[in-house]
C-alpha cells in the first residue's frame, strides 16, 4: 500500500488544500470534487497540483503536518514549482 501527501488547487476559491491518503489518489480527488459537506465539497474544480508518495500513513500525515505548519502560500507555491 502506498500513501500520498497531496496538494489540490481550486481556481474558483483561489486556495490550496493539503491532505494525505492511503486510498486510490484519483478516487480521493474525485471525492473532493463531489457535492459534500466540508471545505472541498462546495466547489467542484479541485485539481491535483502536487503529490509525494510514502510507505506509511504516518509518514504521509507527518509531511502534511510539516507543510501546513509553514502557513505560507509562497512556500507551497515554491514546493510545487520545484517539482515541475
Amino acid at each position: 500500500m502506498r500513501c500520498h501527501f497531496y496538494i489540490l488547487f481550486s481556481d474558483f476559491r483561489n486556495r490550496f488544500y493539503l491532505g494525505h491518503t492511503c486510498d486510490d489518489l484519483p478516487e480521493r480527488i474525485r471525492k473532493h470534487n463531489s457535492n459534500h459537506k466540508g471545505f472541498t465539497g462546495t466547489v467542484p474544480d479541485w485539481k491535483l497540483v502536487y503529490a509525494e508518495e510514502f510507505d506509511t500513513k504516518e509518514e504521509a500525515f507527518a509531511r502534511e503536518t510539516q507543510v501546513k505548519k509553514w502557513k505560507s502560500r509562497i512556500k507551497i507555491q515554491e514546493l510545487i514549482l520545484k517539482s515541475g
